[in-house]
């Protein structure tokens, strides 16, 4: 186990929290919580705090719950799901304040609006956040690199599992482009003995 510490702040784990809730219901949540000793966050929600207090443990555990609860391969169902889900909920919170809600930003081309989303996300995460990404673009494809994931903290596992962060940048890219279907894979994770979680995004989308 990792001796050190880290954080989201408390308004991004309920916005996970939420994402679960619109997935699996209330009952099913506090279900699925229940297995791996996290019904307490099911009944008390954190508050919408920027204080970090919400651990990358809790957010690890959430992911393994997924498994327990469905199997790996249903698991990775339900998190692709909460993924998605939970980017509307961000959204609210921080969609402001990253200026991706603006006009000016919806007026950009698909190319630009991929390069200042993507760099846009990543700074949310690095600032305000103990997450560490890194962006790396190549001609046709972007890398979204983990440096430090939550989402596999202190876990082993024989394939990536980074799925809920799959999920919602499906998600961020459905919205960023107004409606385009975009093909987002996991190719390397720290889970299975990976440097970094790398998620790998194709710029042209497939719908």
């Amino acid at each position: 186990m990792s001796e050190a510490t880290f954080y989201y702040p408390q308004k991004m784990g309920r916005v996970i929290l939420q994402g679960m809730e619109e997935v699996m219901g209330r009952n099913g949540l506090s279900g699925v919580l229940r297995l791996n000793s996290l019904e307490g966050i099911a009944l008390n929600f954190p508050p919408a705090s920027n204080e970090r207090t919400f651990s990358f443990k809790t957010v690890s555990d959430i992911q393994t719950a997924f498994e327990l609860a469905y199997g790996p391969r249903g698991g990775r169902g339900v998190a692709l799901r909460v993924g998605r889900a939970s980017f509307k909920y961000g959204l609210k919170e921080y969609g402001s304040m990253l200026g991706l809600t603006e006009m000016a930003f919806r007026l950009l081309s698909l190319s630009t609006k991929l390069h200042v989303g993507t760099n846009t996300f990543a700074d949310l995460f690095n600032k305000h956040t103990d997450q560490k990404v890194q962006i790396e673009e190549q001609d046709n494809k972007i890398l979204w690199h983990i440096e430090r994931c939550p989402l596999c903290w202190d876990r082993k596992a024989e394939e990536p599992i980074c799925h809920l962060a799959v999920g919602l940048i499906q998600e961020a890219l459905y919205w960023v482009s107004g409606g385009k279907v975009f093909n987002v894979e996991e190719t390397n994770c720290i889970a299975n003995g990976g440097a970094v979680c790398t998620i790998v995004i194709d710029k042209n989308p497939i719908l």
